[in-house]
């Protein structure tokens, strides 16, 4: 006795495999290849720039009488330090590519791989519930001003734009420390959990760091909020002056309807390509949220590694950061290719 398929069962199934396409799977490849040589490119120009800057973790070591010279001599051997810079670039990038080892912190001692597996976590973490935060808040509000064209909501809304855009975000942390200063306790200003994190149920665990993350959510959010929210207003409007708005509602179709289903189809599209840029410029500028909010992310471990000039953890860092800046734009394009499948991936290039 056979059974038949339910053709609903298998329109998920359809829709994935119509989405992996040849097409898609050839751009991905070559996007991947191209994001490789990318990070190549960038870990020898980094080398070289490092290698440039004046001074050393060891010449600092150098100037504690406390230290001997043989234990100088040492830790030269050992990181390989005494070789010429190319033969130092090249031993560390045969040990990432067999072993996805970046080598050893100066400064702590440990493999810059298990600093850099407790901070990327946190990093993303802070820059995802961003995005989050910012698209659902600068989304309704971008809609809402252009449907309101010219009214004072409309105006109110554009006036807030313009200061959320013209407040750096290192003015935003201060601000935003003061404020929970006057509330404390109500809101944290330090690390990413409470001193009794550890002795908290799982669902506690999850509730303390989300408490803790209110203030620098709000400190990165803040530019991305007011810019994406005119752009998403510049969107609306363009999209609702095109013929087949007018037609639909020539039709009778309910304004609802209109708006949010036919308008803003077509006016998010732009905006989701450049979802790969604004988490880009987000990790980016994570580290002024991080350094002011204590948070510990990689934004902080670069300051750090870069201030002690650590050689290998500044390395392991800026390729990791590399790494996520172009696997966030990959899935991007990727996103925008679902919302709307007219799109060719090729001309997003």
């Amino acid at each position: 006795m056979t059974q038949t398929v339910s053709p609903k069962k298998n329109k998920p199934l359809n829709k994935l495999a119509n989405f992996f396409d040849a097409e898609t799977i050839l751009y991905i490849i070559k996007r991947v290849l191209q994001g490789l040589l990318t990070i190549l490119l960038a870990s020898i120009l980094s080398f070289v720039i490092i290698q440039i800057a004046p001074g050393s973790y060891l010449d600092t070591l150098k100037q504690n009488p406390k230290i001997a010279e043989e234990t100088i001599n040492q830790l030269t051997q050992q990181f390989g330090l005494d070789q010429p810079w190319y033969i130092q670039y090249w031993r560390w990038l045969v040990q990432v590519v067999t072993e996805l080892d970046f080598g050893t912190s100066f400064v702590y001692n440990r493999s810059v791989a298990s600093l850099l597996a407790e901070r990327i976590p946190a990093t993303l973490l802070l820059a995802v519930s961003s995005i989050i935060l910012t698209w659902l808040i600068a989304i309704p509000l971008g809609i809402l001003s252009a449907v309101k064209q010219s009214s004072w909501t409309d105006k109110i809304l554009r006036v807030i734009s313009y200061l959320g855009q013209g407040f750096p975000s290192f003015i935003t942390a201060l601000v935003l420390l003061i404020l929970a200063q006057y509330l404390s306790p109500l809101l944290p200003v330090g690390n990413m959990t409470s001193l009794n994190y550890a002795e908290l149920s799982p669902i506690g665990k999850i509730l303390d760091i989300g408490w803790h993350m209110i203030l620098p959510t709000i400190a990165l959010s803040v530019t991305s909020f007011a810019g994406l929210m005119r752009l998403m207003r510049g969107q609306m409007l363009d999209v609702m002056r095109q013929d087949y708005i007018q037609t639909a509602r020539a039709k009778g179709l309910p304004e609802d309807k209109v708006i949010y289903v036919h308008a803003l189809r077509n006016a998010v599209n732009p905006l989701i390509t450049l979802l790969g840029f604004e988490f880009a410029s987000l990790l980016g500028g994570a580290f002024i949220a991080e350094f002011f909010f204590n948070w510990p992310g990689l934004g902080r471990l670069v300051l750090q590694a870069v201030t002690a000039q650590d050689l290998y953890l500044v390395m392991g860092s800026l390729t990791m950061g590399a790494t996520m800046l172009i696997v966030g734009n990959l899935l991007a394009d990727l996103l925008l290719k679902a919302v709307d499948p007219r799109i060719k991936l090729e001309n997003l290039k």
